[in-house]
């Protein structure tokens, strides 16, 4: 049976039959050799809204119960895009486009997930998301709780999130903070090529439901995609943090697109001396204690940034994680980053004003170190 395999893969690979010796160890020896050269080496420039669609593909692939759920997903190859090609792959039975109506195939996908399939579940954007809310929080996030551990949902529910530009107030909302505070649901937040498929990847394969809050104003960036997030296998872990940037003077937590522009605003601290680490967080909730405070003791000084509004915000809540289980190590109070406390507003002078800043960033850690 193994040499039969091999020599099916000899074809296709342009190894002739009579060229392969009858013995395994031959046969291992050149499979080897043609596997060795198939491996990345070296990163690859994509878009986050490809990264994402790699991952959707070979999930697809991977487990035939995964399946895509939303409006214009199939046909139209999904409004940003995320979903190109799927369709024509795959189907109308594991793509499928929906009517304009968030609480019905939201509901109609928790249904699927609680029968056993594994449905995506596109938003158009996650401020659609508040009409499905009750599916997402009272069906999907309490089911395995309130059964006894007997039912599972293993639903993902991913789309934009956090303000893009020029959409105003009711497009315009970063709902990491409100997905969070639900127990039962897990929310992870790429910020990158290789956050974006390794974490949708793992949200698929969790057996709980999973809020993947993407980016709008990342889709079209451009990241390197490393050799290991090549591999149809990479899966990012669920609940844990990335130091993206090494520093002495002063931690930045952050997630999404706050932590590029985080690592930009560290790289102009560098320029007067001062020693950024930057704390990607990738996922929301479960939250990485751990890092935080390995990070704290070392740098004593916590600047928290975020899209979202600053009440009940997730700085709040890393804020608050360091006074109960990192308050004798900081040396000054913790500051906060957020958008404005108000509902965006639609003029662009008005909306630069509202959304963060690099400016708020390098103040925020010049206050903490007591330079402002």
């Amino acid at each position: 049976m193994f040499l039969q395999k091999a020599f099916q893969y000899a074809s296709r690979i342009g190894v002739a039959k009579q060229a392969l010796p009858m013995t395994n160890s031959a046969v291992g020896s050149i499979l080897a050799r043609n596997f060795v050269r198939s491996y990345a080496s070296a990163p690859i420039e994509m878009t986050v809204r490809d990264a994402l669609n790699q991952a959707l593909a070979e999930e697809m692939e991977h487990d035939p119960e995964v399946f895509i759920m939303g409006e214009e997903v199939a046909k139209y190859n999904g409004a940003y895009k995320v979903t190109k090609g799927l369709h024509e792959r795959f189907g109308d039975k594991r793509v499928v486009d929906t009517p304009i109506t968030e609480m019905g195939f939201a509901g109609i996908g928790v249904g699927a997930g609680l029968g056993g399939l594994k449905p995506v579940i596109e938003f158009m954007t996650f401020n659609f998301s508040m009409q499905a809310i009750d599916h997402i929080v009272n069906s999907a996030a309490k089911t395995r709780y309130m059964s006894g551990g007997d039912l599972g949902c293993p639903i993902v529910f991913r789309g934009p999130n956090g303000p893009p530009t020029a959409v105003a107030a009711q497009h315009s909302q970063c709902f990491a903070a409100w997905y969070g505070s639900v127990p039962g649901l897990k929310v992870v937040a790429p910020s990158n090529c290789d956050d974006a498929k390794g974490l949708l990847k793992a949200a698929i394969r969790d057996p709980n439901p999973v809020v993947v809050l993407e980016n709008e104003l990342l889709y079209n960036m451009t990241f390197p995609l490393s050799p290991e997030a090549q591999d149809p296998n990479y899966v990012l872990p669920i609940g844990k943090a990335l130091v993206e940037r090494s520093g002495k003077d002063v931690t930045i937590v952050t997630f999404s697109r706050m932590v590029g522009v985080s690592l930009k605003a560290a790289a102009e601290l560098e320029k007067s001396g001062i020693d950024v680490e930057v704390i990607n967080l990738r996922s929301i909730r479960p939250i990485d204690v751990g890092t935080i405070v390995e990070s704290l003791q070392k740098t004593n000084r916590l600047v928290t940034v975020e899209e979202g509004w600053p009440h009940f915000g997730v700085g709040a809540e890393i804020a608050a994680l360091s006074m109960e289980f990192a308050f004798d190590y900081l040396d000054a109070p913790v500051e906060r980053v957020s958008s404005a406390d108000i509902p965006m507003p639609y003029a662009k002078s008005l909306e630069d004003q509202a959304m963060v800043q690099l400016d708020n960033i390098t103040n925020a850690v010049k206050r903490s170190l007591g330079l402002q």
